[in-house]
């Protein structure tokens, strides 16, 4: 029974809620009602609760099953031992062990009562004594319900049930209470705006307000992880903007909040802001498999550079000459801040110098040097460069934007054409280091470097050479340097 009776007018929805649920919890049941026999048989509880019922009552429950019981880790290891597959215990300190069946992981963690000091970066670990002050301590309504095994018990103490049906974001205790426990928790309702689609309630909205600064005692992984969800949401727009509107952006991505009251050089009543969270949204429109992280945030940090080189001219026309270039170096500087991966972050930067070089091809000026170039330099990422390129355009001059996309589809077509004659995706000098040092007569060194990258250019500028063209072109710039007489 739950502890909270439904609004009459959402009974019908919650019905259909609940018969998702019992389908979704049949699949897993001979898992997770064995498991429950084995803690009621060791006289302990053991209840699935927070996400893994929020999912299946959404009909999306996965293979990931969260339960929580009042047996202490240890306890926990004693009954799992010889039924579980493989255990880890990297939780242990945190009261959770991780098990493996059936193809199923589950963790299980002793009932919380976790609080912060309000001093330091990380959660202080208290274990709780019941069910019901360990659903008061999660962070949202619709996280805090339980079904109890393996009986079935469903628990609801805080409405989670009815906020579900309405789409809404609510702490079970005060938003006060609950984000002073933990102020990542303010991260998290926008991620579940972009999320689930949810809003957030207003007491919830305005406490994130008024305690946006909180989040500063957060760590930049944790800070990190939660926005690379939201980002990753089916509409990140909605949590960006959540994000914006409360000042938590301000806390540790500030150059969003900074894109507001931009002017944009093509649109001048165009707010640089609004302009881009269109290209997310655009940008989301072409993905082919899942969320692409590197292109979803190349297209919210693409723009980020404008503020600091904002200029206006004699005739009032706004410019921001080179925001490409100051803003992949701001993308670096901040991901770098946000502890995000290397090889990531090296990615969305390139991504964010490279935004602009289309412009300008519809002018007829583009030789296929121009053309190798672009190619070479995107490398790896040119495929992410034509969406993102694509996705950019936001006027709603159609004349404009179908002429910006007529130029681009005959740039790739271009692409496609050189790379039928030659290896666009490797452009490598017609002479590999082995060949350099017996034409040139010179040991492994600098020199070879030197020559070969000349020869790159040489590549790129005049397209692939022959055997001997290579090589004369060789002994010329060797001349030239004075390498040989």
């Amino acid at each position: 029974m739950s502890d909270s009776a439904p609004h009459a007018a959402d009974r019908r929805e919650l019905t259909a809620a609940q018969r998702t649920a019992v389908a979704e919890l049949l699949r897993v049941s001979p898992v997770a009602d064995e498991l429950g026999r084995r803690f009621a048989s060791a006289g302990h509880e053991l209840h699935l609760v927070g996400g893994s019922v929020r999912d299946a009552l959404l009909g999306r429950l996965g293979d990931d099953l969260d339960f929580c019981t009042d047996a202490q880790p240890d306890e926990t290891l004693r009954i799992v031992r010889g039924w579980a597959e493989a255990i880890w215990e990297t939780g242990r300190e945190f009261g959770t062990i991780g098990v493996q069946r059936d193809g199923l992981r589950l963790e299980i963690t002793t009932f919380r009562a976790e609080v912060y000091d309000q001093v330091s970066r990380n959660p202080v670990v208290q274990y709780g004594t019941s069910l019901a002050e360990d659903l008061k301590r999660r962070d949202f309504t619709v996280n805090a319900m339980a079904v109890s095994l393996p009986e079935h018990r469903f628990t609801d103490p805080h409405g989670g049930l009815a906020d579900l049906a309405a789409k809404v974001v609510r702490t079970p205790a005060a938003p006060e209470e609950s984000f002073r426990d933990d102020p990542l928790r303010m991260l998290r309702a926008a991620r579940f705006a972009a999320q689930l689609r949810f809003a957030v309630h207003p007491d919830v909205r305005a406490a994130m307000v008024r305690m946006a600064a909180d989040l500063d005692r957060i760590t930049a992984e944790r800070i990190r992880d939660e926005f690379t969800k939201l980002l990753c949401g089916a509409d990140p727009v909605a949590g960006l903007r959540l994000l914006v509107d409360t000042g938590l952006a301000e806390r540790f991505l500030p150059e969003l909040t900074g894109l507001k009251l931009e002017i944009d050089e093509h649109a001048q009543h165009k707010d640089v802001y609004d302009h881009t969270l269109t290209v997310v949204r655009n940008a989301v429109s072409y993905e082919e498999d899942g969320c692409d992280f590197i292109l979803r945030m190349a297209a919210l940090m693409h723009d980020v550079g404008k503020p600091a080189t904002k200029a206006v001219g004699s005739d009032g026309r706004v410019s921001f000459h080179h925001h490409e270039v100051v803003g992949a170096r701001m993308t670096k500087a901040r991901m770098k801040a946000l502890r995000f991966p290397r090889e990531t972050t090296t990615k969305v930067t390139a991504l964010v110098a490279l935004h602009l070089r289309f412009y300008g091809y519809g002018r007829g000026e583009w030789t296929d040097s121009a053309v190798r170039r672009y190619v070479t330099d995107a490398g790896d990422l040119l495929a992410r460069l034509h969406k993102l390129t694509r996705s950019d355009c936001t006027t709603r001059n159609r004349r404009k934007a179908a002429g910006l996309a007529a130029d681009y589809d005959a740039l790739e077509e271009r692409i496609a054409r050189l790379a039928a004659e030659e290896d666009l995706a490797r452009v490598r000098p017609d002479l590999d280091g082995n060949a350099i040092m017996e034409l040139l007569g010179v040991p492994p060194g600098p020199v070879v470097g030197q020559a070969w990258k000349h020869l790159k250019e040489v590549r790129l500028e005049r397209g692939p050479l022959g055997r001997d063209e290579a090589e004369a072109e060789l002994l010329r710039w060797s001349r030239e340097q004075g390498i040989v007489e």
